[in-house]
């Protein structure tokens, strides 16, 4: 089990990407239009160089929704690979089932 302290971390940093996405989202389309004057430009990468550090996307740390383990993520079960195998071996996850020859 991942220590809690991570976990919160990692769902506050969570919001606060919910919270700026619009304004982030205007400014990059700012700073990315080569049409614009460079000036302005500038002032949109000064304004988003503003904003915090945590509202941005890649801060945001893929963990397992049952541990809160970093590692070894699967991102369509939102599950690590220690957690899916005791989910796979007590039956919780359907059609999965362990292989054996």
């Amino acid at each position: 089990m991942a220590k809690t302290s991570s976990v919160e971390k990692n769902n506050r940093r969570r919001k606060l990407v919910d919270q700026y996405a619009a304004r982030r989202k205007a400014l990059k389309d700012i700073v990315m239009d080569q049409s614009l004057p460079l000036e302005e430009r500038f002032r949109a990468q000064l304004k988003l160089s503003a904003l915090p550090r945590n509202s941005a996307k890649v801060r945001i740390r893929n963990r397992c929704e049952v541990t809160g383990r970093p590692r070894a993520f699967y991102r369509k079960l939102k599950l690590s690979r220690v957690a899916l195998r005791d989910l796979g071996n007590t039956g919780k996850i359907p059609g999965l089932v362990k292989s054996s020859w």
